[in-house]
């Protein structure tokens, strides 16, 4: 499993680069999948901040309500994210295959999944009061490999942990490493979170809002107020 982080700019890409070098050291560098994070400037996500959505699809407008799902096809803002999510990817891939000789392990999307069409067909966004988070999963197996998920709003530490018992067909036995701690992963607004292989079938994701568990560098995060839009593609039946 590998870190990388993508950006619409090449100097912001090397600056996250270098920002994110001793979080690769904490990663086994034999994985071929990736978790592939990255930070969207803010005209290709203003459509999907809360006020947004209250205005174009009428969610969140109850203080009750925390959460949105759509199946099938997707409304404009969440196919032009998509739109978005794949022009970064190849941004992303071919300054990798550029500096790593062609190495297509560094690519950051596999290009069976960046290709497939539709590239997404599952839409859920998730409205987060301070304090709220989620608890640590692999995400259903009722979804084909290759998941997005844009955090907005409130930064915050996703936590990525080995799973301790594989059920999957994926794996052949003796295939898997030693379990390893917690991987801390800083998500600012805006950062784009891509999961395939096995950063996406073995290895568990959580963000715990709770006082105590959002440290970074030694110091707290300040918890506000978090929306998060995961994308994903259905298998078929």
């Amino acid at each position: 499993m590998v870190v990388h982080r993508l950006s619409l700019s090449q100097t912001t890409i090397f600056f996250a680069r270098q920002q994110l070098k001793k979080v690769r050291l904490l990663l086994p560098s034999t994985h071929a999948s990736k978790i592939t994070v990255g930070n969207w400037r803010k005209k290709t996500i203003y459509a999907m901040h809360r006020e947004g959505l209250e205005l174009n699809e009428g969610w969140f407008n109850e203080a009750s309500q925390n959460q949105a799902m759509r199946f099938g096809d997707l409304p404009e803002w969440a196919m032009e994210l998509s739109d978005a999510i794949c022009e970064s990817v190849l941004l992303s891939d071919a300054m990798d295959l550029g500096s790593s000789g062609g190495d297509e392990e560094t690519c950051a999307f596999p290009s069976d999944l960046l290709w497939r069409k539709p590239l997404f067909n599952q839409l859920i966004v998730n409205l987060y009061k301070p304090g709220e988070g989620i608890c640590a999963h692999v995400d259903l197996l009722r979804f084909e490999d290759g998941i997005a998920i844009v955090s907005l709003e409130s930064s915050c530490v996703m936590h990525f942990t080995r799973v301790e018992r594989i059920d999957y067909d994926i794996v052949k036995e003796g295939q898997l490493d030693p379990l390893i701690e917690k991987v801390p992963v800083l998500l600012t607004p805006g950062s784009l979170v891509l999961l395939s292989g096995e950063a996406r079938y073995l290895w568990k994701h959580e963000i715990n809002r709770l006082p105590g568990f959002q440290m970074w560098e030694g110091q707290e995060l300040n918890q506000m107020t978090r929306m998060s839009i995961t994308l994903r593609k259905l298998c078929k039946t």
